[in-house]
């Protein structure tokens, strides 16, 4: 597995991790099993990034990912998010003790405020953020789904602790990131975490030239991940709830691409 540092920081996270939308929701205790497997085998073959959030499965997945990862906390890198509308001061900290309580640990890793809430001060929401670093609950601060704009703000509402990402949705098919948020991050020493870098499952075969899964022997979901990660700034964190997928998913950075080759996608 390829690992990138975090930021300015000294963390190495893997280029894949593990997404986590609608893990922890299932229809039988099989299904269940089957996600912790993935996740564990994850684990297994060197993936440490595994981010959720309060509000995937209504806490579900950050309660599933408890079971997956115990024994094995020291292994791994937790991220997790709380929802836009706890980013008050006093429901930031509520929120993420509940994710402790239900992730079973005492600190994540990494706490990213989850989307923008203008109703609330930016000031107010890193003060509480700021807060949980003094109290130890979590290591590092990131956002999500912010602009360049908002990012500045959230930098300098922050008066001891550094912002170290920005998840955003970056895929073959969504190349919106490249605009603004992927320069930003590459200038100002940020990892971007690209949510959906395949596409939530619409893989468009169209944009995977077969010459590359020819040179390289790679499948389309290979392709995809390994050029979406082929900036150091960026990691991806494709869903991982089958065992194939995530086997799938980790093999895709085991080789890297020619600068021409990634300009054919």
């Amino acid at each position: 597995m390829e690992y990138r540092r975090l930021g300015k920081t000294s963390e190495k996270i893997s280029t894949i991790g593990m997404g986590t939308w609608r893990i922890g929701s299932y229809h039988s205790q099989e299904e269940k099993a089957e996600q912790i497997r993935a996740i564990r085998r994850g684990i297994d073959l060197g993936i440490n990034l595994i981010d959720t959030a309060e509000m995937y499965g209504d806490g579900r997945s950050e309660r599933l990912i408890a079971e997956a990862i115990s024994g094995s906390r020291d292994s791994v890198f937790i991220a997790t998010k709380v929802w836009p509308d706890h980013l008050r001061h006093d429901d930031v900290i509520a929120a993420c003790d509940q994710s402790l309580q239900r992730l079973g640990v005492r600190s994540v890793d990494l706490y990213q405020v989850h989307w923008p809430n203008p109703s609330v001060p930016m000031r107010e929401t890193m003060s509480a953020m700021e807060e949980l670093v003094r109290a130890g609950k979590t290591r590092y601060v990131g956002v999500s789904n912010f602009s360049t704009l908002q990012v500045e703000e959230a930098r300098e509402a922050l008066s001891r602790s550094e912002l170290v990402s920005n998840q955003v949705e970056y895929s073959v098919a969504n190349r919106s990131a490249e605009k603004d948020v992927l320069p930003y991050c590459k200038k100002e020493g940020l990892t971007l975490i690209a949510y959906s870098p395949l596409a939530r499952g619409a893989i468009p075969e169209s944009l995977i030239p077969a010459p590359l899964r020819q040179r390289y022997g790679m499948t389309p979901v290979q392709i995809m991940l390994n050029w979406v990660t082929r900036d150091d700034a960026v990691v991806a964190i494709p869903k991982a709830a089958r065992l194939s997928h995530v086997e799938e998913n980790a093999a895709s950075v085991s080789v890297r691409f020619s600068r021409s080759d990634y300009d054919l996608v």
